[in-house]
């Protein structure tokens, strides 16, 4: 085996949820073109759709679309289900869903609190629960969580308190299980991304350029395709001896 047949994911099965745009889109792009059956999971039926008719035909790999709520557990069940049924096994997890906003830590309502934690940490939970299970009972498995910078940092000028406070928690999330998982052969990665350029990121508002560009070492933000091949290395056989990192993948902001 070459180093670089240590990155193909020929003939695995991945998940990634949210990949219907983004970084997630992007991570399904770079796992179809390494070779991967890959499930794209988000809520948004005729999207995900879209997503798995762009993928299909790019690479060796294919896509399927799977209409999914990372946020109700009967749905990831049936998920996983799904995935077992059709395409054999589970290889890979990819924990991409996630949303964010800013807000006033003082004057936050519950309800948003709620929301948040409901999809960039119990949904996380779950979904490497519930997959987990599976690839604890085969002895073979690749977790890979999408966390942020966020987790490590206080982002200013905004203040958006429950994102950074919810990326830290999948930060630990990620270590415990993947100690707990380590003798089962199932390893567990995160990405700690900094700023990336996305359909719905407000990178390019000039009240924030200051701080969210020309702050940053390499003075400019990310593009997805710039993250997905992280989430490669941490899903295939080129990291066999990784588990429990946070990478973080940040043109060099959390270095100041």
């Amino acid at each position: 085996m070459t180093v670089l047949d240590k990155f193909s994911l020929k003939g695995r099965v991945a998940i990634v949820t949210g990949a219907n745009r983004g970084i997630g889109l992007g991570i399904a792009h770079a796992f179809v073109e390494a070779g991967a059956n890959v499930v794209v999971a988000a809520r948004d039926e005729a999207r995900n759709q879209e997503a798995a008719d762009r993928l299909n035909g790019i690479g060796p790999g294919t896509a399927t679309a799977i209409s999914t709520d990372v946020t109700d557990r009967q749905s990831v069940e049936s998920l996983v289900q799904t995935v077992i049924a059709e395409l054999g096994q589970i290889d890979v997890l990819v924990n991409n869903a996630g949303i964010g906003f800013h807000a006033d830590a003082l004057t936050l309502p519950e309800e948003d609190w709620d929301r948040l934690f409901n999809v960039n940490l119990k949904a996380v939970w779950t979904c490497c629960q519930v997959v987990g299970r599976h690839m604890v009972a085969r002895k073979s498995g690749s977790i890979v969580n999408i966390g942020s910078m966020s987790g490590l940092i206080i982002n200013r000028p905004q203040w958006h308190s429950p994102y950074g406070i919810s990326k830290a928690a999948v930060h630990h999330l990620t270590r415990s299980l993947a100690a707990e998982w380590a003798p089962h052969r199932v390893r567990v990665n995160a990405i700690a991304p900094g700023y990336v350029k996305t359909e719905i990121a407000d990178i390019d508002k000039p009240e924030y350029r200051h701080y969210w560009v020309e702050e940053v070492p390499m003075q400019r933000y990310a593009s997805p395709d710039e993250i997905a091949p992280a989430a490669l290395y941490l899903a295939s056989d080129a990291s066999t001896f990784a588990t429990g990192s946070v990478m973080v993948v940040d043109g060099g902001y959390t270095l100041w």
